[in-house]
């Protein structure tokens, strides 16, 4: 069951019925696009107490999607060294911002394995995912070992660290027929065949990725639907509204990020989804939330009384943000995301359905601690 701090529960019901009542709102074209500009502008947010007292409000997120096993963490750019390794400050910004728990995404097995010993660094902060992203299932062919060995490692390494606590997902897994460029569509679709063979061992919620390939991805997935009571969430979301909401039906959560923002298109679909089925993510380095996308015209279109009467910024306004090459210790660099930016992705879903931002992160929060069994909600 859902526990919701006493703040929100007095405006959940109040949520839901204003979220009713966006879902007839006209798709985001440019011509209705002012129609959100407005209900961004007329959210009112209270002025929550500092969360120092446990009885006040607080905000609290998880990042369901951040590579922290990216190089760029370490300093390293495409192969090359441009400042010193800055993951632990990373990570603190991220607590400064009260993201609490982070997942961080396994793409193959070798970030799997290191997603894991992170874990092992960052108790009760950082968990992992274990699994090979479908661009990155060439590695079953062109391996040292063969696609059967690399399968049983695979299964392993997740049974071992679901055992320990480490793993919370298996994953990433799924079809993205967008990069065939660096996996051909026969190679995706062994490999997510046989790692939903894998899932189904483990028993695991799974952490998706679906691009252009939803009838695949949905015929391969109903096929072990039943053998997988866990479920899990389809992260990144990018696809049409009636996918969500046949993802949605079908017991599958949705995380929202940058690139589920980028377009009038895309930001219909986030109104659109259920606040118990979201999820928020940061999907660090990359799916930042541009100053082109149709997410950002969200944010610049909230008044600054309600940002100013608001506990959640944006940003922490201490935190500065500068260019690798002038990397300086302590601060962000521009271009390469992280989850300290994770309230802005809050706030773009609050304005997108009209609702004060408190109520987002506290289903989001409330939705990745249950389904990925990270401890107490409270």
């Amino acid at each position: 069951m859902l526990k919701y701090s006493a703040h929100a529960i007095s405006r959940i019901s109040f949520a839901i019925s204003k979220q009713r009542q966006t879902f007839v709102v006209a798709p985001l074209s440019r011509r209705s696009f002012s129609n959100t500009t407005v209900m961004a502008k007329s959210l009112t947010t209270k002025n929550i107490e500092n969360c120092e007292d446990m009885q006040k409000w607080c905000a609290r997120f998880v990042d369901i999607g951040i590579n922290l096993t990216d190089p760029v963490y370490q300093g390293i750019y495409n192969g090359t060294t441009r400042h010193p390794p800055d993951l632990a400050s990373v990570i603190e910004r991220a607590k400064r911002v009260n993201c609490r728990k982070l997942i961080i995404t396994g793409s193959d097995l070798s970030s799997s394995q290191k997603a894991i010993e992170l874990t092992q660094r960052y108790p009760n902060t950082c968990f992992a995912t274990v699994g090979v992203h479908p661009c990155s299932c060439t590695n079953f062919i062109k391996g040292p070992t063969s696609a059967a060995i690399q399968l049983a490692e695979l299964a392993a390494l997740a049974q071992s660290a679901k055992n320990s606590g480490h793993a919370v997902s298996f994953g990433e897994i799924g079809l993205d027929y967008d990069r065939l460029e660096l996996c051909s569509k026969d190679i995706q679709l062994e490999f997510f065949e046989r790692q939903l063979t894998v899932a189904v061992q483990v028993q695991l919620p799974l952490f998706l990725h679906s691009r252009a390939a939803h009838s695949d991805f949905m015929r391969l997935l109903g096929a072990r639907e039943a053998e997988l009571p866990k479920r899990g969430v389809v992260h990144s979301f990018t696809g049409s509204k009636a996918e969500m909401e046949e993802l949605v039906s079908r017991g599958w959560h949705i995380g929202i990020n940058g690139c589920s923002l980028k377009t009038d298109a895309n930001c219909e679909v986030v109104r659109a989804v259920p606040l118990h089925f979201l999820h928020l993510e940061t999907d660090g380095p990359w799916c930042e939330i541009r100053p082109s996308h149709a997410g950002a015209r969200i944010l610049s279109s909230f008044e600054d009384e309600t940002l100013e009467k608001s506990s959640v910024k944006m940003l922490d306004p201490s935190i500065r943000w500068v260019k690798k090459e002038k990397w300086e210790e302590g601060c962000c660099v521009k271009g390469r995301n992280e989850p300290c930016a994770i309230p802005k992705v809050a706030w773009v879903v609050a304005g997108l359905k009209g609702v004060d931002v408190e109520i987002i992160i506290d289903a989001a929060w409330n939705n990745s601690m249950r389904i990925f069994n990270l401890g107490s909600q409270s």
